[in-house]
């Protein structure tokens, strides 16, 4: 199984297969609620490897995640097009869309063990504009 995340804002990069490890997708209404609550957010928490650069190939896109996690609310680039794909056997098993994700927390930790660091990305769809979020589905790549 593999993953792949597109983001699309001022620039648009992708992490592959190679970077990430672990996706974890959320739907979060209130438990406090004795029905269906209009109250609903989506949520990604996007976890793996950070690959260095080796000679003449671009620069890690992690490091991207890293500046956009670092735009202000202020600017509207703080909310950027996000789209996860989660694929197995040739098939697209899901396709997570987020018009309007901005990160809530991100981190990197680096040991002098490991070889290469690792990254956490905790991202959420904006709340007003949950109903243009998609969760698809179940065709070949």
């Amino acid at each position: 199984m593999g993953f792949r995340l597109k983001v699309e804002g001022a620039e648009t990069f992708e992490l592959g297969m190679d970077n990430i490890q672990t996706v974890t997708y959320d739907t979060d209404t209130p438990n406090d609620s004795n029905a269906r609550s209009t109250d609903v957010g989506a949520t990604l928490r996007i976890s793996g490897k950070i690959i260095t650069a080796t000679d003449g190939d671009s620069a890690d896109d992690t490091l991207k995640l890293g500046l956009w996690s670092l735009v202000p609310a202020e600017k509207a680039d703080c909310y950027r097009k996000v789209t996860l794909e989660v694929i197995a056997a040739d098939q697209v098993v899901r396709k997570i869309y987020f018009p309007n994700a901005f990160v809530v927390d991100y981190s990197e930790n680096f040991g002098d063990t490991e070889g290469v660091g690792s990254f956490s990305l905790f991202i959420k769809q904006k709340k007003d504009k949950t109903e243009f979020a998609k969760v698809e589905g179940g065709y070949s790549i």
